[in-house]
């Protein structure tokens, strides 16, 4: 379903996986495992434009000429730490991918994002980037994102989280019309800290079992 320049998945398994990844008494090796295969269900639609080019093969009965995919680079980027969590359920299914890493956090009297780390692989221009993060809230952290990977040469650069707040899509629409962006549910608002409502919580928090 489309909502704003959203995609928004609207599969059964990925419905029913994010109801229980919503429910506050979800395990959290329970939860790392929903957000595993959730981002690996997602990333069937995320790469549905991927370009093909034909090969020459042989089966065991005879010559013919295959679909593969193009020689393009494909890049995820998680923006640490939750969306790391979104990586390996992709990466089942682009074994290929590299993986870049995007460091930023949330000022608590401003709610800016501040960058502290960045390292990716060469050649971003020529690449398919991905972004994942799970929750896309207010949007500064993967907006600034998106601007840092343009700044390094990206062009082709899509967005993937599991949940977003129309806010969120409304800045990511106005400041990066060109950067599709998908995900499982668009929830109702923000709350006084800028959490998503209803949400699911603090996703690093769940994945990885901090506090």
């Amino acid at each position: 379903m489309q909502n704003k320049n959203a995609f928004v998945f609207e599969h059964p398994l990925i419905q029913h996986k994010l109801s229980l990844m919503r429910n506050k008494e979800t395990s959290t090796k329970d939860f790392r495992e929903l957000v595993d295969e959730v981002s690996m269900l997602m990333a069937y639609e995320v790469t549905r434009d991927l370009k093909l080019t034909d090969v020459e093969i042989e089966t065991p009965i005879a010559k013919m000429t295959a679909k593969m995919l193009a020689d393009r680079q494909i890049v995820l980027v998680p923006i640490l730490r939750a969306g790391l969590g979104m990586v390996s359920g992709i990466q089942k299914l682009i074994p290929t991918a590299k993986v870049g890493h995007i460091g930023l956090y949330r000022d608590p009297d401003t709610h800016l994002p501040v960058e502290y780390y960045s390292k990716m692989p060469a050649d971003l221009d020529k690449s398919t980037v991905i972004v994942v993060d799970p929750m896309f809230a207010t949007g500064g952290s993967a907006t600034a994102a998106i601007e840092l990977l343009k700044a390094k040469g990206a062009s082709d650069l899509r967005l993937v989280c599991i949940i977003a707040a129309q806010p969120a899509i409304d800045r990511m629409s106005a400041e990066h019309p060109d950067v599709p962006i998908f995900c499982g549910a668009v929830d109702d608002h923000l709350n006084e800290n800028d959490y998503i409502v209803p949400g699911l919580g603090d996703a690093g928090d769940r994945i990885f079992g901090t506090k």
